[in-house]
């Protein structure tokens, strides 16, 4: 495997146990309305270094959705 394929899987590795401990901790910080979970996970996830594809494929969203919710104005830190 190539350097790039192999630090994108550790990206996603990242992302599990990251996951995993939130859950672990009982992190509450996901449990809010709908509309603003969708932006909560995605500025979650791009801050791992996934790319819009892979986020849109693990939150089953549209691409367009989840360009949106990056954008500057809508990007929550």
């Amino acid at each position: 495997m190539e350097n790039r394929e192999l630090e994108k899987i550790s990206k996603k590795l990242d992302v599990l146990i990251s996951i995993c401990l939130r859950l672990i901790l009982g992190d509450k910080d996901f449990e809010k309305k709908s509309k603003v979970r969708s932006g909560i996970f995605v500025n979650y996830l791009v801050n791992f270094g996934l790319d819009v594809k892979d986020i849109a494929n693990i939150l089953n969203s549209p691409i367009q959705s989840v360009r949106t919710l990056l954008t500057p104005k809508r990007r929550k830190k």
